[in-house]
């Protein structure tokens, strides 16, 4: 017997799509990341007109959680697994119930506080210097010098970033965003554009100020027109030394090609030296910027912080054999392997 009522449940039938925004509408999902294709395209239209801003990336990004990795550089006196929201409200309630301070004359804050004055006065040394090319310390000196107290700070990269954290200085909690303890690169751009979307919409006029290197930047480089599309308020720094970890400068590359093809004589590390990374920011409408000098670098900045209409990149050029200063722990530089 046929059913009269197919026609009419027919109608009522809506797409997973919508499913799936309505579900994300009705946990207060203010923004969604996706690569255009499918299932995506769907879901993002659904979204959209359920009031959600989507943002289309354009390199895929990705989260894991690994029981396996606990202890990987350090083994640890205690190892917490779990979601970090979760487990970060559970440590808050326990030291509600029971305060803990650690004793400030303690040994261990007396070595502590030794060791950060010895490392200031280190890169202090390391900033002041005047030769040119610039090193990684110089740069962030000048950096440091005009970074608004409320942006947020993103960097990546591998002496870009670890040299960055000691030295570029976030005063608000949830304000710096990093590759983190592995160095997992290709992140930086989507962690910026993130940041951005919260700052246009909740704190007009605050900046993001993402810190590259030239190797990190080469990841996902190219979310620089997710950028301009969106028109996002960042300052994208790039510091470039030609590679990864150590280039070469422009001399020494083209007396290395002289002898054979670049496959055969160019080290894995070495990037085309004096590359125009800013050119990028340029053809998709933003506004570029190739500095050498610490005074270009201070002009370009002012001008980029200034400038509110559209992204700026500034391509830094700095020692191609410049590099941190030694390390004191092997774990940060032995292999795993």
């Amino acid at each position: 017997m046929p059913d009269n009522n197919f026609a009419e449940r027919s109608e009522e039938q809506v797409s997973g799509a919508k499913v799936i925004a309505q579900a994300l509408k009705t946990q207060d999902v203010e923004y969604i990341f996706g690569i255009v294709g499918i299932p995506v395209t769907e879901i993002a239209i659904a979204a959209q007109q359920l009031g959600i801003k989507y943002i289309g990336m354009r390199n895929e990004q990705a989260v894991d959680i690994c029981a396996e990795e606990l202890g990987n550089n350090v083994k640890p006196a205690v190892t917490l697994l779990g979601n970090i929201n979760a487990v970060t409200k559970q440590l808050l309630e326990e030291l509600d119930k029971t305060p803990w301070q650690y004793p400030p004359e303690s040994k261990w804050w007396k070595t502590l506080r030794e060791k950060m004055k010895s490392n200031e006065a280190a890169s202090k040394e390391l900033a002041s210097k005047k030769s040119l090319p610039m090193n990684y310390y110089t740069v962030f000196y000048h950096v440091q010098e005009q970074l608004p107290r409320d942006c947020f700070v993103v960097s990546e990269g591998a002496n870009t970033m670890d040299i960055g954290r000691t030295v570029l200085q976030n005063y608000r909690p949830r304000h710096r965003l990093d590759a983190g303890t592995f160095g997992t690169m290709g992140v930086g751009l989507g962690f910026a554009i993130a940041a951005a979307m919260v700052a246009k919409d909740r704190s007009p006029g605050q900046r993001v100020i993402c810190v590259e290197g030239d190797s990190a930047f080469g990841f996902s480089g190219m979310e620089v027109e997710t950028i301009c599309r969106y028109n996002l308020p960042i300052i994208l720094l790039i510091v470039n030394n030609n590679g990864i970890y150590q280039g070469f400068d422009t001399d020494t590359w083209k007396e290395m090609l002289k002898f054979r093809g670049a496959t055969a004589v160019v080290p894995p590390m070495c990037l085309l030296p004096n590359s125009h990374y800013e050119q990028v920011m340029t053809a998709f409408g933003g506004k570029g910027y190739f500095v050498q000098t610490p005074e270009e670098l201070q002009k370009s900045l002012r001008q980029s912080l200034a400038d509110t209409t559209k992204p700026s990149l500034i391509n830094i050029m700095i020692e191609p054999q410049a590099t941190r200063k030694a390390q004191d722990f092997h774990w940060l530089t032995r292999s795993n392997m």
